[in-house]
């Protein structure tokens, strides 16, 4: 009984210390695929310039060559229209000489296939996400 006992005790003690060896899976890692959702983007990547409320008043505004845009306003100068392939070709090539301002804009494409692993469906993804966001603070 007393041998049971004690055997019985080293199993436990056994499979604990392996149960702890095991390395831990992060169940919180996020795949490989996933995309934030526009609002989150635009947050992390275009307030600091466009502001939160995108009207281009963000805290880094000072430090900027020519003030960030207001960007509630681009369907209202596009003709009542969201220029989504606009915003898009913005997002992807970055803001040009002088239809934009100035290069003080990051070219979010290259950043965003850097990011994701040159993963062009995920990519396309951000800059969508991205875009409908922007189209969804429009004036009316």
């Amino acid at each position: 009984m007393r041998s049971t006992l004690l055997l019985c005790t080293l199993l436990l003690i056994t499979g604990a210390a392996n149960a702890q060896a095991q390395p831990k899976i992060d169940q919180d890692q996020l795949p490989t695929t996933f995309v934030p959702t526009g609002k989150q983007m635009f947050k992390e990547y275009c307030a600091a310039c466009h502001g939160l409320d995108a009207k281009g008043h963000g805290p880094a505004r000072s430090s900027l060559k020519i003030p960030a845009a207001d960007l509630t306003t681009l369907a209202k100068r596009h003709g009542g229209d969201f220029p989504y392939d606009y915003v898009s070709n913005i997002l992807k090539f970055g803001p040009g000489v002088a239809a934009h301002g100035s290069s003080d804009m990051p070219t979010w494409g290259p950043i965003f296939q850097y990011m994701d692993n040159y993963n062009l469906p995920t990519v396309q993804k951000r800059i969508k996400n991205l875009s409908d966001y922007i189209a969804s603070l429009q004036e009316k």
